[in-house]
This record gives C-alpha cells, structure tokens and sequence, in this order.
C-alpha cells in the first residue's frame, strides 16, 4: 500500500461508526493492524497480470451432473391416502392455520 493510502486510525473509527460498533482504544489499535494487512494483499492481488487469466466461477473444471427426466408411474392415491390419519374426500385432513375469513 501507498503511504499515502495507508488506514489510519480515524478510518477504522469512523467505519465502526457507520456500522454502530463500540471499539475499545486496544480494538481500534488491533483492527487497524489487520485491516492494513488485508489492504496490503489486496494490493498485491490487484497487481497480477491476469490479461490471459479466463475468468472462473469455480477452480476446478465442474459440470452439473444432472440425470434425465424419466416420466414414471406415481404412487395410487388411494394407497397414500391409507397412511393419512384422517383423510377428507380422497385429501389429506391438515389443522387449520388460518382463522375464518
């Protein structure tokens, strides 16, 4: 980082401010420490070349595997409908949630 971009104390007090943080002296002193470290590598990264770096979602070359859509019996809704408690007119019977409107 440039000096003249370097974080100051002022910064890491006026960011906890915006986010209503309440930091003690020692916080502010740590915080300001590792936010510069962060900064520092954010530089470095931003320096690459990447000109002839494809960009990526993912590191590694993944596809979804996804299996084809098979059209297949369903299950007897009579059968179904014999495990439910108390079904209602070939439905299932569910407490009400809503009051009466």
């Amino acid at each position: 980082m440039t000096p003249a971009a370097r974080l100051t104390r002022d910064d890491v007090l006026h960011v906890a401010h915006l986010a209503r943080l309440a930091l003690s002296d020692a916080e502010v002193d740590e915080f300001t420490r590792q936010l510069e470290v962060i900064l520092e590598h954010a530089d470095d990264v931003a320096a690459l070349d990447i000109t002839d770096v494809e960009p990526t979602a993912h590191p590694l070359p993944l596809l979804n595997v996804l299996r084809s859509d098979v059209v297949r019996p369903g299950v007897d809704r009579a059968e179904v409908l014999a495990n439910a408690p108390d079904p209602i007119d070939d439905r299932f019977r569910v407490p009400r949630i809503l009051g009466d409107s």
